[in-house]
C-alpha cells in the first residue's frame, strides 16, 4: 500500500477568498449578515411566510436567503432586515494596519 501526501492550504478565514470568488469580503459580509438574519428568524419560529410579511417581501425572497442566496440582496437591504427584526447595525471604522495591505469588511 503506498503511503499518500496531504496537502494543507492553510484558509485565509474567508472562504470566497480561498475560493477566488470576486470580491470576497462583500460575500462575506452578505453571508454573515444572512446568516444572522436566519438565525433571529429561527429564534423567534416564524415560518417563511410570517418572515415574508414581517421583512416586506414575498416568500421567494425568504427561501432565497435559507438556501444560501444571497448574492442578489445588497448589504443595504439585508441591513433593513436586521432593522425591521429589532436590530441595530453599528459600522465600525479602522485604519488599515501599514503591515496589513489589504482592507477588510468584517460583521460582527
Amino acid at each position: 500500500m503506498m503511503k499518500q501526501k496531504n496537502n494543507i492550504t492553510m484558509s485565509s478565514g474567508n472562504v470566497f477568498e480561498d475560493l477566488g470568488v470576486t470580491n470576497p469580503d462583500l460575500h462575506l459580509l452578505k453571508a454573515d449578515l444572512a446568516i444572522t438574519i436566519l438565525k433571529i428568524l429561527k429564534d423567534k419560529k416564524l415560518t417563511q411566510q410570517k418572515a415574508s410579511e414581517l421583512l416586506g417581501v414575498e416568500q421567494p425572497e425568504i427561501s432565497k436567503l435559507k438556501n444560501g442566496n444571497y448574492s442578489r440582496f445588497r448589504v443595504e437591504r439585508l441591513f433593513l432586515f436586521l432593522n425591521k427584526l429589532g436590530r441595530n447595525i453599528n459600522i465600525h471604522v479602522d485604519k488599515t494596519r501599514s503591515n496589513h495591505p489589504t482592507q477588510r469588511v468584517v460583521a460582527a
